[in-house]
């Protein structure tokens, strides 16, 4: 699975069904230059979910309307409603575990 950049004009269309993870970053934040690799290693364990990522500074709409503060925020969408927020630094066993819960076995 890939991890697919999304922007202001599409960010709800593409996390409006099922379960979806939005990494919020920014290309100077050294905290995101660490999650990315997490991310993309987490999107290969889980074919179910829908894995993207959001440069804040590219898309202040989006960000402004999520209340996004600080970066890396990791959304947990299901069903297009965020049921998680994770902010900061997570590794991919916390962000696997996290997920767990919303996904359907």
């Amino acid at each position: 699975m890939t991890v697919e950049v999304v922007n202001d004009r599409d960010f709800a269309q593409k996390t409006g069904q099922g379960v979806s993870l939005v990494d919020m970053w920014a290309t100077w934040c050294g905290p995101c230059k660490m999650q990315s690799p997490v991310i993309e290693a987490v999107s290969e364990q889980h074919p179910e979910v829908y894995f993207a990522k959001m440069d804040v500074d590219e898309n202040p709409a989006t960000s402004e309307e999520l209340g996004i503060q600080a970066i890396p925020t990791l959304l947990i969408k299901k069903d297009g409603e965020i049921v998680e927020r994770l902010v900061g630094y997570h590794p991919i066993k916390q962000v696997n575990a996290v997920l767990a819960k919303y996904i359907e076995n």
